[in-house]
């Protein structure tokens, strides 16, 4: 069969009025590569300010010449084995994985804040300011805590709708 050859490059047929019968993008997909975009940015913002507070623990710890918190490091080591299921779950587009993101550093944020709550010296500089030149670290430690929950809070309503963005649509 012989092809007709368009003028302009086009083939026949495609004037651009066929527009009303192409396929659409359900707004569903769209949701989804936004919020996976978010979610990825969060992940990274977390795993960071999660380092920053894994150095400050160190640096406390080697300053004052105590041992490691055993319960800081575990919620340490849960969160960046949260963080790793996260952006597994993000990339392949596991909904399981994603919960157990959600569960795993949710779990992690309240042992951080527990932690806190259970030093006396946070809590010592959380009630008199005026001290805060003479433990640095502790100061460090709270912001990094309060920023990180703070991150958490957005991560988890964005996981979340990407969660339900990502279910097949229910039919009725």
């Amino acid at each position: 069969m012989s092809q007709r050859k368009s003028v302009n490059g086009r083939p026949s047929g495609t004037d651009g009025s066929d527009y009303s019968y192409r396929m659409v993008v359900d707004s569903r997909y769209t949701k989804v590569a936004e919020g996976k975009s978010r979610l990825g940015s969060l992940i990274l913002t977390q795993g960071f300010i999660q380092l920053i507070g894994a150095v400050i623990l160190f640096l406390s710890t080697v300053e004052g010449g105590g041992v490691l918190d055993r319960l800081s490091v575990s919620s340490s080591v849960i969160f960046f084995i949260s963080l790793l299921l996260g952006e597994l779950g993000r990339k392949r587009s596991r909904v399981n994985l994603l919960k157990l993101y959600l569960f795993g550093s949710a779990v992690a944020a309240l042992i951080s804040i527990v932690c806190l709550l259970k030093s006396g010296e946070s809590v010592k500089v959380m009630k008199d300011l005026s001290t805060w030149q003479s433990s640095k670290f502790e100061l460090l430690k709270i912001a990094a805590v309060l920023l990180g929950m703070l991150v958490q809070i957005y991560a988890t309503s964005v996981a979340t709708s990407l969660i339900h963005n990502m279910a097949p649509p229910k039919r009725a």
